[in-house]
């Protein structure tokens, strides 16, 4: 069982930096990528960002259209993942929910544990 806690999220302009944190809990952490999904109003929930729990190289997996803008990091003696938004545009608004999955990227999935969702919106 995985329990997370997103914090963060709020209202921005264009251009603007905002950083997303997950506190992340439970037993079996080690088995799991953490990571980002979003979901805008009327789509479906996407994939944003994610990283191994125990990766040690800080190998890290992205959307193409976040790349060079976004960087997900973890502080383990701070159980907490976090995503730091750089030069946000008005289509980064969306719910962001931090995840923890057996998969690194691809489609959100009925076994994967979520959080509850911290809304981000980049005005123009």
């Amino acid at each position: 069982q995985v329990q997370l806690v997103e914090s963060g999220g709020g209202a921005v302009q264009a251009g603007d930096s905002l950083r997303l944190s997950c506190a992340v809990s439970g037993h079996t952490l080690s088995r799991y990528y953490v990571g980002w999904f979003r979901q805008a109003p009327g789509k479906e929930r996407e994939f944003v960002a994610s990283m191994h729990w125990n990766s040690g190289f800080g190998v890290a997996y992205y959307r193409d259209d976040v790349k060079g803008r976004f960087t997900i990091y973890r502080e383990n003696e701070k159980h907490t993942v976090y995503l730091q938004m750089n030069r946000t545009k008005p289509e980064d608004t969306a719910i962001y929910y931090c995840t923890a999955r057996s998969y690194p990227t691809g489609p959100a999935r009925s076994d994967d544990y979520w959080g509850q969702g911290t809304q981000v919106t980049v005005s123009s």
